[in-house]
């Protein structure tokens, strides 16, 4: 039986004579991970165990039993493959095996000579964006074995067991598969190897498709979200042809900074990330002359020597005396190597001969085959599109000086409390998720005369992959920002009377959208939205400022918690109440105890209920009744102060007469108490003592709060 003691009710918090908190389950569990967080938990140091799946442990335990790990939430089972185009009993499915390394290869190797571009060829999976994303992966092999960690093998200590780790929405996780890959017709179905024994990319694709799902929850994408999830950096995206005037600082900053950065040709103007397919596939691993042969026949090569419809890497910028005057050049390498740039500053052009020799000499010697110099106007003429990848202070190598400062918000769009819509629908803007940003220092800029500072912004849906199966796919979202005054969430009003100072370029259905902003020092508001109102999602927000101590303490958050709205559950919970139940006296649920058994059961924080869920609140209220029915000793239909202290004991609680005092001046009305004020203050109760345990680990009897933690319970 649960109890408190006479002298505290240790679960209660007083502030002045008012001594109720509202503890829910989903609550107690969002400290819980605010603690483990502010702990280390989730950082690059200490990534999270994805689906609670320790890889240590599941390996020794194989190692112990002689067995070969079989990963029980990721089955070798057509579900895994997919739903739709690769759903079970599909054509692209039929006669699909999942076989291990070790069946398919006398020597199966996990990685040979470092990871390289050939170790990535593309299968039957339209994931090239994330096949391009992993080579660039292995230019940087600090940044690789992040991702694909040391030690694993098919000789030493070899169980089935491996795990890679990924950025995941503000987080890392630790994603744990067994080593059963698909098969068709004797060959591997997606990702492989050239050479056909090395397996650490086979296997990395599949940790990925398990975090997203299944593998078709892959198919198609940005090579930036890849980028993103296997550095935890901010992404964006440059249209060459409308470039911005600070466009070379842009990339002087971001090469400081150790971002990742790439470039590529449009093929046409109706097909711009072609060279995700090209980059990934067999034109990898076919030798140079025929591969050029190639692509002259299918006129994707150009007469200067780029590729159209290819990804290229940007390595460098420098700037040099030429004929009397400044030169601004930009180094690019192409990944295939040997095909390269023939035009002016090529490695054997006569621009060089203009040089002082010993620069020339530092210049062209650093160069990698397939790195090439050109001019950094000839390359806004070339090339279509640039992508940066702004990497965070933990990603870069320890003697970095020079890091974007950053700062995260976890948010939700929940329909009818959160979710307003763009600013095309003013009724209900305002009551989107509202963010605080304070920009106190502007740039070191010696040669901008403007006084601002940069800043990213970037919104990120979160999950919208794993939603494909049940036939949703990404919101179209964006987000405005306000410059405000004072610390306080903006009514309607404000928005009528204000226009955004600052926004997102446009709104789009891509996972993540952001923009590189310059604002006078000051105070904003950072308003995101889907498009449309009343669309559900979960988002992550992130600001990277180029300043690092000033501005990041002054990030602070000014949202509305999310209300719990009515659900279709909770609908149904009502409905069957009211036609189940009629003898007593009652209108039915009320809205607050609805949404209080939805919050009871709501493990997930989507303020929705499965059908498991529902079975067990309704079993719940089943059983209350009949303890509400057997202490209506007068069967009245209600129940005075005495009965009801009768009946929460029976019910499990055994509480002293303070807490007792409280809840008969909270639910009773003249010290009658009807069914529905009944169930509201169980479920309560028995959310504020499971809440309570749950914050008590080591069952000391006490737990200690923040006031953040405070205000997050009692809100």
């Amino acid at each position: 039986m649960l109890s408190s003691t006479e002298p505290a009710v240790l679960m209660l918090i007083k502030f002045s004579d008012v001594l109720w908190v509202r503890m829910f389950v989903g609550v107690s569990g969002r400290i819980q991970k605010d603690r483990q967080r502010a702990g280390g938990l989730g950082s690059v140091q200490q990534a999270m165990q994805y689906l609670n799946q320790d890889y240590q442990a599941l390996k020794e335990g194989c190692l112990q039993n002689g067995s070969l790990f079989q990963d029980p939430l990721f089955p070798a089972e057509p579900s895994s493959l997919g739903f739709k185009e690769l759903g079970p009993f599909t054509a692209k499915t039929k006669g699909v095996e999942w076989k291990r390394p070790t069946e398919l290869t006398a020597d199966p190797q996990f990685i040979v000579g470092g990871a390289t571009r050939t170790d990535i060829c593309q299968g039957a999976l339209g994931d090239c964006w994330l096949l391009a994303a992993i080579g660039s992966l292995t230019l940087n092999e600090r940044l690789l074995h992040r991702v694909v960690p040391h030690g694993q093998s098919f000789t030493h200590q070899y169980a089935g067991i491996f795990h890679f780790q990924f950025w995941q929405f503000g987080e890392w996780v630790d994603v744990v598969i067994d080593d059963r890959l698909p098969v068709k017709d004797g060959e591997l179905m997606f990702v492989h190897s050239a050479e056909g024994s090395e397996f650490w990319s086979a296997l990395l694709e599949k940790a990925y498709a398990k975090l997203n799902g299944s593998y078709e929850a892959l198919s198609g994408g940005s090579t930036t979200e890849g980028f993103e999830d296997f550095t935890g950096g901010v992404a964006e995206m440059y249209e060459l042809k409308k470039a911005p005037k600070d466009l070379y600082r842009i990339i002087s900053k971001a090469l400081e900074r150790g971002s990742l950065l790439g470039c590529s040709i449009d093929v046409s103007h109706t097909c711009s990330i072609i060279y995700l397919h090209l980059s990934s596939s067999h034109f990898l691993t076919a030798p140079c002359t025929r591969l050029q042969d190639h692509l002259f026949k299918t006129n994707l090569q150009l007469t200067c020597g780029l590729v159209k419809g290819h990804a290229y890497s940007v390595t460098g910028l420098r700037q040099v005396d030429y004929r009397g005057r400044q030169e601004r050049l930009i180094r690019i390498r192409n990944p295939w190597g040997q095909v390269e740039w023939t035009g002016a500053w090529s490695d054997n052009s006569s621009e060089w001969n203009s040089l002082d020799s010993a620069e020339k000499d530092e210049m062209l010697c650093k160069m990698e085959d397939g790195e090439f110099w050109m001019s950094f106007q000839e390359f806004l003429r070339q090339f279509s599109r640039l992508e940066i990848c702004n990497l965070t202070a933990d990603a870069l190598s320890q003697d970095s000086t020079r890091f974007w400062s950053t700062v995260a918000f976890e948010g939700g769009w929940r329909r009818g409390s959160t979710a307003g819509g763009c600013r095309n629908h003013p009724n209900t803007f305002w009551i989107n998720p509202q963010y605080k940003i304070c920009l106190l220092e502007e740039d070191d800029d010696p040669d901008d005369g403007e006084t601002a500072c940069s800043f990213l912004v970037a919104l990120m849906q979160k999950d919208r992959r794993r939603f494909r199966r049940q036939g949703q796919d990404m919101h179209t979202i964006g987000f405005a920002i306000y410059e405000v005054r004072g610390n306080k969430a903006h009514s309607k009003d404000f928005f009528l009377r204000h226009s955004s100072c600052a926004r997102s370029e446009t709104f789009i259905n891509l996972r993540e959208v952001s923009a590189r902003l310059r604002l006078p020092p000051g105070e904003y508001l950072i308003v995101p939205s889907t498009f449309e109102p009343s669309k559900e999602a979960d988002f992550v927000l992130r600001v990277f400022t180029e300043k690092q101590s000033e501005t990041l303490s002054a990030l602070t958050v000014v949202c509305r918690r999310n209300q719990i709205h009515c659900s279709d559950s909770l609908v149904l919970l009502l409905l069957l109440w009211l036609f189940t139940d009629r003898d007593l006296q009652t209108d039915g649920f009320s809205m607050e105890s609805c949404r209080a058994m939805i919050s009871l059961m709501d493990k997930d924080g989507s303020a929705r209920l499965g059908l498991v869920e529902f079975q067990i609140i309704w079993n719940k209220i089943r059983k209350w009744l009949g303890i509400f029915r057997e202490f209506d000793l007068d069967k009245s239909g209600c129940m005075n102060s005495y009965e009801m202290r009768l009946a929460l004991e029976n019910g499990g609680f055994k509480l002293n007469n303070k807490l007792y005092q409280m809840l008969i001046a909270r639910y009773a009305d003249n010290e009658i108490i009807d069914f529905d004020n009944f169930t509201c203050c169980l479920v309560k109760l028995e959310s504020m003592f499971r809440a309570f345990q749950a914050l008590d680990k080591d069952a000391t009897g006490t737990v200690e709060l923040n006031i953040c933690e405070v205000s997050v319970l009692t809100v």
